[in-house]
């Protein structure tokens, strides 16, 4: 691979004046763009959004004239390094992603490469049909990356890879020129072949390829040196092994097309502007999952092979490194449901079938085989819904691999090799026993029905002894596929990490056909240099350096878990989970699913993190208007908390860079006021009335608001008299029970802002026959932890231990009902008080609830009863906080609402509200917090006629009422209301 010169800035803003998409080239863009999820690192010259093909000729001539490359990107999860490069990186996700036409009864549908996998079923859905391909990143997977790396999946073993659906793609060419690629006849090869005057490149490429696959001796060579054909999964090289066996070369043979070549180039040969894809009616019938327990991986590669018989469709493997990892995942332990003790492998074996009953025989037959043969030990057989939760823990495999603490972790190396499944036992075998000659181990996970498991050397890539080892792992293990004639790179493509290899894989002379046959391609090497040929060394260009000593910082939250603020932002592996749109539901990553802009994903602001604290210079590191930059979209919503399968909280490590960066910088008058909110509040709660009627002036609000950096547009909530007034006026109320005893704690923003649902909480407790104590406390420091105030957050949470730390206990809860209040117990208090404090303060944080948690194992408990509640029909449209749903679940506010026996509940599939405390109260923030909200929540709350709309968070009720003026309620509230009145207090 050439390297290229550095591009003078001038021409490069040149160039941004000339698109009319968007161009960046300054550090954090290219900082942000400088890795995919595969272990290499390389700073691309800039990163250009491209709006249309005209931006795209643009490129391709500033290319050519400038002599440097352009490599396409769609959501950047490559493996093998296909999207790290020096040249100009083409991000084709934000614009080019329409999808264009669908043809039901002809069965196909052209879209743009920016089309996301899934989004694309989902609209095919409404016409009864679906892309079968299947890769496990397919929430964010795009089309465009699945054809670069001829993706496949679980369900490979029925629906085969992308190259297989790929009828034709519209392409722009080195030169610019806009060529079509389709299944031609021989006639049409023929005159291909002649000088095309219209594009005399098209016809130089029929005529090379005519030239090289016409001799039958290169055929020859091709079928001696290849992957056996009867290996389905084989991406090493181009496939010119499938080229040869279509006409004009071999007679009554399938059409020639050079889509079978385009798929899996990697974007070397051509710029994919649009694909024409072959799809299927949606599956009809029932599936069901036989999640089979082994004790050995051996063992599980055996019962594979048993299970093979038995016409599954898919047939996935999880090992014990795997099994470990989801433990201790919050969006993962829920999904564990079906794990008996703790296998050394589970086999997923889907079986379809057009009954439940066909599908009970038929795993009641396999059982008995395997049974027969001494094979596993636990055989449950999972369907309905519950299979869903099956293949999310499958699928979040890949980057719950980054959860091992510290700088060792499974490497991506030999990611992929494929065997014939009958010589997979016996492969793995001899595999595991060459990492036994270094003393490494492996993961393994994946396709075993298709012979390809996925195979993860636990390796530490900044020790120069692992960095070694990263290159000899790969050669031993290429010797060890070629000897069972397998494909070093069964899906994930060769990229940077393999490409190094292909000669020795294909033959020297095979290798030489292939860079014969990039040369009329792409003769001035633009498109993604360094790929399947002239690659640079394997162990060049890592994401860390041999020999890299990874930075300690002092915090003042407890980074011990992750081994340091460092590693906590390293723990991403960029496997681009973060990039899931409102279409596919979740939380993360709120500004995101606004924007479409990577910066605003929790992967880039943890490269910015890596890269500028790793490489900073600075006597204060975190003083950097990049990392800023590229946080300042955060919302602290804590989605990628449970959600990121690497478990990045993005959040926490917000919250210690703001602080950090305020050792260095000014905290600004708007940040000091919001987090002082509960001081300024507690003073004007002594002035309500004038307070409220003051805000409410229009030329006093305009002014504030101008002083505050507030958005114009953006209501202000009324100050109320505080709670502890009302709760020091009436607690005989609740000291006359003689129930059980909660400690209810009064969060500041209850205190101030929401006294009303308070005292209905704290009523509704009492008459549910709750003994109701209010034990001293301070603030939850919601609002300076929200800023980066960690000084004085630590001191409330100390206070707070103090306070609280012989009081609750089970027997006696403590109880709240603003969500990112109380949840403050359950994550940053403990990482804030003191280390010897820590164990208790787990104890404490074990017994805190949420309210609605609380009253949902009351109801369990079958100490609060439907008979206690209003028998009137009513329907009520959930919105769950953030902090809710990362730190806990929406199931405990669903039961309590649902325990009237006329309440009918629904979720409404909203990620987050936008709000998210003070962020949408900022002018330059206040566009993208409506923007959030208009996703899903704001259209499905003015659908609603007489439905009630439920939201716990304050900050989540603000927002539903200024952006749809439809008042939201507390569950409390509407359980207040819906109790009977001869159980009121």
């Amino acid at each position: 691979m050439s390297l290229q010169n550095p591009i003078p800035p001038h021409k490069l803003e040149q160039l941004k004046k000339s698109l009319e998409g968007e161009f960046y080239f300054d550090d954090s863009h290219r900082h942000i763009y400088a890795t995919d999820a595969s272990s290499f690192r390389e700073l691309p010259s800039g990163v250009s959004m491209p709006k249309t093909e005209k931006d795209l000729k643009i490129l391709i001539d500033f290319a050519l004239s400038n002599q440097t490359s352009l490599i396409p990107r769609t959501a950047g999860t490559s493996l093998a390094g296909q999207v790290v490069g020096n040249g100009i990186i083409i991000d084709v996700s934000k614009y080019f992603n329409r999808i264009i036409e669908v043809n039901k009864e002809e069965g196909w549908v052209r879209a743009q490469p920016g089309v996301v996998r899934d989004e694309l079923n989902l609209y095919l859905s409404d016409y009864g049909m679906m892309f079968g391909p299947e890769t496990s990143t397919s929430n964010r997977a795009m089309i465009g990356g699945m054809i670069g790396n001829n993706s496949c999946g679980a369900n490979s073993l029925v629906y085969g890879s992308t190259r297989d659906h790929l009828i034709s793609v519209k392409t722009l060419l080195s030169d610019g020129s806009e060529v079509e690629f389709k299944s031609i006849s021989n006639d049409e090869f023929n005159k291909k072949l002649k000088n095309n005057q219209e594009n005399e490149l098209e016809s130089n490429l029929y005529t090379d390829i005519d030239s090289i696959l016409s001799d039958p001796e290169v055929r020859k060579e091709i079928e001696k040196e290849f992957p056996l054909p009867s290996i389905p999964r084989r991406n090493t090289g181009y496939a010119i092994d499938l080229l040869a066996k279509t006409a004009p070369f071999v007679e009554n043979i399938e059409p020639f097309n050079f889509c079978k070549l385009i798929a899996g180039s990697e974007g070397t040969l051509a710029f994919i502007t649009e694909a024409k894809l072959a799809i299927k009616p949606i599956p009809t019938g029932t599936t069901g999952l036989l999640c089979l327990h082994f004790n050995s991986i051996y063992e599980c590669l055996k019962g594979n092979l048993v299970a093979l018989k038995h016409r599954p469709s898919a047939c996935e493997l999880m090992d014990n490194y795997i099994l470990e990892c989801t433990k201790n995942n919050i969006g993962q332990r829920e999904n564990r449901f079906f794990v008996k003790g703790d296998p050394k492998a589970i086999l997923v074996i889907e079986l379809r079938r057009e009954t439940d009953e066909m599908v009970k025989e038929a795993a009641e037959k396999l059982v008995m085989e395997l049974k027969n043969e001494n094979l596993g030990y636990y055989y449950p057989l999972i369907t309905g819904p519950e299979t869903m939760k099956v293949w999310e823990l499958r699928k979040a495999g890949l980057g719950l691999l980054s959860n091992m603490p510290g700088d060792a972790k499974p490497v991506p190396v030999v990611e992929d090799t494929a065997v014939t499944v009958d010589d997979l036992p016996e492969y793995i075998n001899e595999f595991n026993l060459l990492l036994k000659k270094y003393d490494l181990y492996s993961v393994h996970y994946a396709h075993a029905a298709t012979g390809e498991l996925h195979l993860r050397p636990i390796l530490d890539l900044k020790s120069e002894k692992d960095t070694e080892l990263f290159r000899t792992i790969l050669d031993e293990v290429a010797k060890l596929v070629k000897k069972y004639k397998g494909s070093l790179s069964g899906e994930h493509g060769d990229g940077r990490l393999r490409s190094e290899f292909i000669p020795f894989m294909v033959g020297e002379k095979n290798y030489q056909i292939i860079t014969r046959i990039k040369n009329p391609w792409d003769p001035h090497n633009i498109f993604n240099p360094g790929k399947i040929i002239d690659s640079p060394p394997m162990n060049s260009h890592l994401r860390f350096h041999p020999g890299q000593e990874t930075r300690q910082f002092t915090t003042t939250l407890n980074f011990d878990s992750t081994q340091g603020f460092l590693r906590a932002a390293e723990q991403c592996n960029g496997s681009g989970d973060c990039r899931k749109s409102e279409l596919i539901g979740g939380t993360m990553c709120p500004s995101y699913m606004a924007t479409r802009n990577e910066k605003d994903t929790t992967r880039a602001r943890a490269n910015i993190l890596r890269e500028i604290l790793t490489n900073s210079e600075s006597k204060n590191p975190f003083n950097s208007p990049e990392i800023k930059e590229v946080l300042d979209l955060c919302l602290s919503c804590k989605g990628c908390k449970a959600e990121c399968p690497s478990n990045v909280d993005m959040a926490k490590l917000k919250a210690e860079f703001q602080h950090q960066y305020y050792k260095s910088n000014k905290p600004s008058h708007r940040d000091k006021s919001f987090a002082q909110f509960s001081k300024t509040s507690k003073f004007w709660s002594n002035y309500p009335l004038l307070y409220n009627t003051v805000i409410r002036l229009p030329g006093i609000s305009h002014a504030l608001k101008s002083l505050n950096g507030i958005a114009q547009k953006r209501s202000i909530p009324k100050i109320q008299k505080p709670l502890s007034d009302w709760v020091n006026q009436h607690r005989e109320v609740s000291d006359k029970n003689e129930g059980p005893e909660v400690q209810f704690f009064i969060d500041e923003f209850t205190e101030y802002l929401d006294t009303e649902i308070g005292i209905k909480a704290i009523k509704l407790l009492t008459s549910l026959g709750y003994r109701v104590s209010f034990p001293e406390h301070l603030e939850s420091g919601r609002a300076y932890l929200s800023k980066g105030f960690l000084k004085e957050a630590k001191a409330i949470a100390d206070r707070n231990f103090e306070m609280l730390n012989d009081i609750v206990s089970a027997e006696s809860p403590l109880i709240g009902i603003e969500p990112s209040a109380i949840y403050t117990f359950k994550d940053e208090f403990i990482d804030l008080v003191d280390t010897n404090k820590i164990e208790r303060a787990k104890i404490i944080s074990s017994n805190t609830y949420l309210i609605d948690e609380f009253l949902a194992k009351e109801i369990d408990e079958g100490n609060i009863s439907e008979s206690q509640f209003t028998e009137e029909r009513h329907v009520i449209k959930l919105h769950g906080h953030c902090h809710q749903k990362a730190l806990s679940s929406l199931v405990p506010t669903k039961k309590c609402l649902s325990i009237p026996k006329n309440y009918e509940v629904h979720l409404i599939r909203s990620g987050c509200c936008g709000m998210a405390g003070s962020f949408g109260y900022e002018k330059e923030h206040y566009n993208v917090s409506m923007q959030i909200g208009e996703l899903i929540l704001f259209p499905e709350v003015r659908k609603l006629t007489d439905e009630i709309v439920a939201a716990n968070g304050t900050s989540c009720r603000h927002q539903i009422i200024d952006g749809t003026g439809h008042k939201a309620l507390h569950t409390v509230e509407i359980l207040w209301e819906a109790l009977k009145p001869e159980f009121k207090i």
